[in-house]
Parts: C-alpha cells; structure tokens; sequence
C-alpha cells in the first residue's frame, strides 16, 4: 500500500504564477518561426535570427552569433549584449527575463533555466526567477544554471557544472554545486 501524498498535480494550474507577456496568437507565431529558423539544423545566417528575435521583442545587441537549434522560449523575456556567442543546441527557458552582456559566450547544450515549480507546495505552483549572466562570462558547454543567479563580469563557468547560487566577478568556477575555484585573470 501507497502512502498517501500531499503533492496534488491535479491542482496545479497553468495560468496561477506566470506572466506569459503575450498573448496566445503571437506565442504561437513564435513557436512557428522556432520551429523554422531556431530550432533548424540549418545554419541560417545569426543576423537573420537576430532579426527575428527583435521582432519578437527581444533586445538583442551588435555582433551577435547563434548558432544552430538554439531553443529561446520567450524572445520578449531576452537581453543579449553586443558580441555574444550562443553556441548549439543552448536552451533559455526564459519564463522570466535573462539578461546575457556583451562578449560572452554561451556554450554548447548549456541550459540557462528561470523556472521551476515550488516543491513545497501541494498545488506544485510556478516558482520563477530572472538569470544574470554579466559581460565578459563565458557558461561552458552543458552547463545548468538555475533561477535566480548571477554570473559575474568575466567569470568562467566550467562545462558540465550546476550554478545554483550567483557566481562572482574574475572567477573559474566549476562543479556540483558550481564553486568558485581561482581568479580568472591572475
């Protein structure tokens, strides 16, 4: 026999915590052009996706470069700086903004995630954050980083770490829980 749980997904609901931003129409748009031009394997030229984000209402800097099947889930929840590297197969499951800084570099399969839901509530209700990656940082590949943090100016994150707490400026950092290790620039 089970024991009895307190945890009632049935009572979870879609709406209750999260502002989408907009309207169901233009979501769907988006998940369209995603899906064509995002999401492809083909390398469409980064201006032309650049584009697209603006369209959507992303704020999206000079010079930047995304490459292909790069997963961004709300274009109007993103800041990218000038310069920035957005490697293959990132996902920014941005339900709350993220800002990324000029010259940084996002490596492949990282995973910048603002959402989650609330474990400790019966109803499992949405629980998120906004994620800061500042210039000059660079998230090695398969890296996760979870709501609410900071990666500071010129910090390296080590691939394959979890950051669960803001990372300071100038450092290496790496693991599970993310550390931080050395300077970077010493």
């Amino acid at each position: 026999m089970m024991p009895e749980t307190r945890v009632r997904n049935d009572l979870f609901d879609v709406k209750k915590g999260l502002d989408r931003g907009r309207s169901k129409p233009v979501e769907a748009v988006w998940y369209l052009a995603k899906c064509l031009f995002m999401l492809s394997p083909l390398p469409y030229p980064s201006r032309f996706k650049c584009a697209i984000l603006r369209f959507f209402g992303a704020s999206v800097g000079k010079g930047v470069v995304i490459k292909p099947r790069v997963n961004f889930y709300m274009p109007w929840k993103l800041e990218i700086g000038d310069h920035t590297w957005i490697g293959e197969e990132v996902f920014i499951l941005n339900l709350e903004k993220v800002t990324i800084g000029s010259h940084c570099c996002i490596s492949q399969r990282a995973f910048i995630c603002t959402g989650n839901h609330d474990y400790r509530s019966e109803d499992m209700a949405y629980k998120s954050q906004p994620i800061t990656i500042k210039s000059g940082a660079w998230v090695g590949a398969q890296v996760f980083v979870s709501p609410g943090t900071t990666i500071g100016t010129d910090s390296v994150i080590i691939a394959g770490s979890v950051v669960t707490k803001s990372i300071p400026d100038g450092m290496i950092c790496g693991g599970n829980p993310c550390q931080p290790l050395k300077q970077r620039w010493k």
